[in-house]
């Protein structure tokens, strides 16, 4: 994979929080460091992306005609059969 070099600027305090995750051992430099956070956020921005599809899908669906009670049968049942109550 190819890589860019990018030039970004920092507080000081933003800086000393860096050097001090490098100096944990948590990382070995800043590109290091910044990598993880993006691919942090890209894995986060996914999750919030798969959920706001499957919100989209469900408003889509329309009302049900069945009632609370009843899709809780449902829910316990399928719960039950797969092992998760």
């Amino acid at each position: 994979m190819a890589t860019v070099r990018k030039t970004v600027t920092f507080t000081e305090q933003q800086n000393k929080w860096i050097k001090t995750q490098i100096e944990a051992g948590d990382f070995t430099n800043d590109s290091e460091y910044l990598r993880d956070l993006v691919r942090r956020d890209q894995a986060q921005n996914a999750k919030f992306s798969a959920l706001k599809s499957e919100i989209e899908k469900g408003i889509d669906s329309g009302i049900s005609e069945r009632a609370i009670p009843e899709i809780m049968k449902e829910v316990e049942k399928k719960m039950r059969e797969n092992g998760r109550l």
